[in-house]
């Protein structure tokens, strides 16, 4: 198996380990959870687009829903590699490419800034 799919493996056991207890429950039980798995990815989702941990909240749901669906237990997987792949090219990064985010940052925060000065735009609601 390549380095890309590390992870997959105790993740992949732990969700059969718990799923096997999860579906002896009842089915009143399992909908619940289900129905809050739901909510869970949903919230994470809308924090995409608002303030909070969606990169946090988005896989506590799936693997919530992991237990009851197929297809969660796969998007999960591929989100943890996708996480993989994206730790190991920030590890990898030059330090020239890291002086060069954040000069880069610093000059779009300044644009931002003259920009509301130059227009009248209040950066602070009123």
């Amino acid at each position: 198996m390549s380095g890309e799919h590390r992870h997959e493996p105790e993740l992949i056991r732990r969700l059969a380990e718990r799923r096997t207890r999860h579906r002896e429950r009842s089915r009143i039980y399992r909908a619940a959870f289900a129905a809050t798995g739901f909510t869970v990815t949903l919230a994470g989702l809308v924090m995409l687009i608002t303030p909070g941990p969606a990169l946090a909240v988005i896989p506590a749901g799936l693997a919530m829903l992991a237990l009851e669906f197929a297809w969660a237990e796969r998007a999960l997987a591929h989100a943890i590699r996708q996480a993989d792949v994206a730790k190991r090219r920030a590890a990898s990064t030059t330090r020239m490419q890291r002086v060069l985010t954040g000069l880069a940052t610093a000059l779009a925060l300044a644009a931002c800034l003259a920009a509301a000065a130059l227009w009248d735009i209040p950066i602070l609601p009123v």
